[in-house]
């Protein structure tokens, strides 16, 4: 979660930063740095990750839980130990923040290096962590010519066309790949998937959505709340429009089996996450957004077997409904289809 209203104390209020990382501030933490490098020296090969940009809190977030002395028994060993620093040439928001991130992460141990494919002779696998989706291609490229095994934060890619682009070269060189955004994992979200309130007839969510201008209105923020209701609704969506004021996005989707989904996109008020599904049984609210620890367990777990717990076919759809909501809004909110909205990015018939 980047890029929220009040950037200092969303960070500090939900970042992973609240695991106790006992660096004191009365000069111990030279010591503890010195046996913090050494432990990540003696990472057990197969568990050494790698950061690909420092322009982000979730670098931080991520390093500060997996490195923690304490850290949690399901991250199984895993830490990173180097980092390349590099994100966003020209989004200031980003660019702005990777003196300080990078920082913070050598403060737990981390190396930094000065180049992608110097970072691929450390590590086994990858966080590409760049807040500007438009670099992504190509770094995953690197990475995936290595042959590592890769989590690709949101936005997955800075245009539908150029994710569709990514999973191509993931199976052309045998790679496993993820996307994702946190909010999958929001309280409440698996239990209905399991059938908790019977099948799901329709969903509401809504997230914040400021919008970036490098960037496909929904592919900077909104992902957040689109990516929650994919979570409750599942694959499928056939055609969205969108309702589109400087303040607020209403997007509507219409699923093939008749159902009906909406977002609804915030630019004032509370800056929140979250959503109201109905079922067959019963009606259920979602519950409140607990930070990246369910994200990260997740992460973890992908590296250790390569299944993803989000396929590629639901990612791409995900996609095709931010950029077809944008195509909705160019054409003053008419009725567009995902299937050709994937078409026209370069992917064949469905």
């Amino acid at each position: 979660m980047e890029r929220s209203y009040n950037r200092r104390k969303f960070i500090r209020d939900t970042t992973l930063a609240g695991v106790a990382l006992g660096i004191s501030r009365s000069g111990n933490a030279a010591l503890q740095f010195s046996s913090r490098s050494k432990k990540l020296n003696e990472v057990e090969t197969g568990k050494r990750i790698g950061i690909i940009g420092l322009d982000t809190s979730h670098s931080v977030a991520f390093t500060e839980a997996l490195n923690d002395p304490l850290a949690d028994k399901a991250f199984a060993g895993f830490k990173v130990v180097a980092a390349y620093p590099k994100g966003s040439n020209d989004i200031q928001s980003s660019v702005e923040r990777i003196k300080d991130y990078t920082e913070k992460v050598k403060s737990l141990g981390v190396e930094i290096v000065s180049s992608i494919a110097e970072l691929l002779t450390k590590v086994d696998v990858v966080l590409l962590e760049t807040n500007d989706g438009r670099l992504h291609l190509e770094q995953a490229l690197q990475v995936l010519k290595a042959g590592k095994r890769m989590f690709i934060d949101k936005p997955l890619a800075a245009s539908l066309a150029d994710v569709i682009k990514i999973f191509d070269a993931a199976r052309n060189y045998h790679v496993d790949i993820f996307s994702s955004s946190s909010l999958r994992f929001i309280p409440g979200a698996k239990e209905i998937k399991e059938g908790k309130i019977g099948n799901v007839l329709g969903a509401d969510t809504y997230s914040p959505a400021t919008i970036e201008k490098t960037h496909p209105d929904l592919f900077w923020y909104g992902i957040h709340g689109v990516e929650l209701l994919y979570t409750v609704m599942g694959t499928g969506c056939e055609k969205v429009s969108r309702i589109y004021s400087e303040k607020t996005d209403i997007v509507i989707g219409t699923w093939k089996d008749g159902r009906i989904g909406t977002y609804r996109g915030m630019r004032w008020g509370k800056p929140d996450f979250g959503g109201t599904v109905f079922g067959e049984k019963a009606n259920s609210a979602l519950g409140q957004w607990e930070g990246y620890k369910p994200l990260l367990i997740e992460i973890i777990r992908f590296f250790q077997t390569g299944a993803a717990p989000v396929s590629e076919h639901e990612t791409l759809d995900i996609y095709a409904f931010m950029e077809a909501a944008d195509e909705s809004k160019r054409n003053g909110g008419s009725e567009v289809s995902i299937d050709k909205t994937l078409q026209r990015a370069g992917l064949g018939p469905k």
